[in-house]
């Protein structure tokens, strides 16, 4: 009983740094001090900017992974999911002359029923989330791609440009999206009930189900987030790219994993912290933009993260032990 109160408990905003994160802050300070004293035009406006637009699709798919993993789960559809939400959206705009609005409206209630079926399937089903979510990105994959005929969608406003190349003042949209969704996601997580019990079902389920809790809504909530987050992503990849791409988001779904890990979230679920996802993503960013300026091949790359992943995963675990 103690244990799962010590499970339920609110996680304060100044515990952060307690939490796994100190391993990502010395790597992403590290990292910022290399590239600046390797290009000096690492740290100019211009390109500190591009690092804030190309963060922010990942780092927003990212909070929903964490409250998937924070559970224990997976969700390897985000990246399928965020292409169908984005081709639906720019069909909506092109073909039936809808507000972008509208669109972008009715491109999130598709992602967040792609999230509730998968989380149906988890919960109800008792299939694990690896293969509900499996399932999920084939399927919505394949349907962005019969939807389109396997071809972008081109032709949108220029005033739907402005959600993922606009600023507001000199701060990016897709920055100040990305900053109110991590402050939604926060308050969720802790300072709810909702959050509570997604920490505690991660760290010990069958605790939780002992205790009288319902908990099959609390499983299908993660996903159904993830779905919302995903479809979000896909509005600033679709602005940001003009066109509705069926190919979009392919290998996102790694890479939202990676940040989580990064971030300090335990991949078994029950630990970790929406702030150090944040951390995470911005790592990721801060590494692909830096190796780029040093004309690092994308293959290097991938070995690069996969290593770096490597040792988050190693520092937290000899934390937990």
């Amino acid at each position: 009983m103690a244990q799962q109160t010590q499970t339920l408990k609110r996680i304060k905003f100044s515990d952060i740094f307690q939490k796994g994160q100190t391993f990502t802050v010395i790597a992403l300070l590290v990292l910022v001090v290399v590239m600046a004293v390797i290009n000096p035009d690492f740290m100019g406006w211009k390109n500190l900017s591009n690092i804030t637009r190309q963060v922010s699709i990942i780092a927003i798919i990212s909070v929903g992974m964490t409250f998937v993993i924070l559970e224990g789960g997976t969700d390897l559809s985000v990246g399928s999911v965020m292409a169908l939400s984005g081709t639906m959206m720019a069909g909506f705009m092109i073909n039936f002359k809808m507000s972008p609005w509208v669109a972008v409206f009715l491109g999130i209630v598709i992602g967040a029923v792609c999230g509730i079926i998968t989380g149906c399937l988890v919960a109800y089903a008792k299939i694990p989330g690896i293969i509900a979510s499996l399932a999920m990105m084939e399927m919505a994959r394949g349907v962005a791609l019969i939807y389109t005929g396997g071809y972008p969608l081109s032709g949108l406003s220029e005033s739907f440009a402005k959600l993922g190349n606009g600023n507001i003042g000199i701060i990016p949209t897709p920055l100040i999206v990305t900053v109110v969704i991590y402050f939604i996601a926060y308050l969720i997580l802790n300072q709810s009930a909702t959050g509570r019990y997604v920490y505690a079902i991660g760290g010990n389920e069958e605790a939780v189900r002992l205790s009288g809790i319902n908990i099959k809504k609390f499983k299908v909530l993660p996903y159904f987030i993830s779905g919302i987050t995903a479809a979000m992503a896909g509005a600033i990849s679709v602005s940001r790219m003009q066109s509705g791409q069926p190919n979009a988001g392919t290998g996102f779904e790694l890479d939202a994993i990676a940040a989580v890990v990064l971030g300090g979230t335990a991949i078994s679920g029950g630990r970790g912290h929406i702030f150090g996802t944040i951390l995470g993503a911005l790592t990721l960013a801060v590494l692909s933009n830096g190796l780029n300026f040093m004309g690092v091949t994308p293959y290097v790359q991938k070995v690069i993260k996969g290593a770096i992943i490597i040792v988050a995963v190693i520092i937290a675990s000899r934390k937990k032990d």
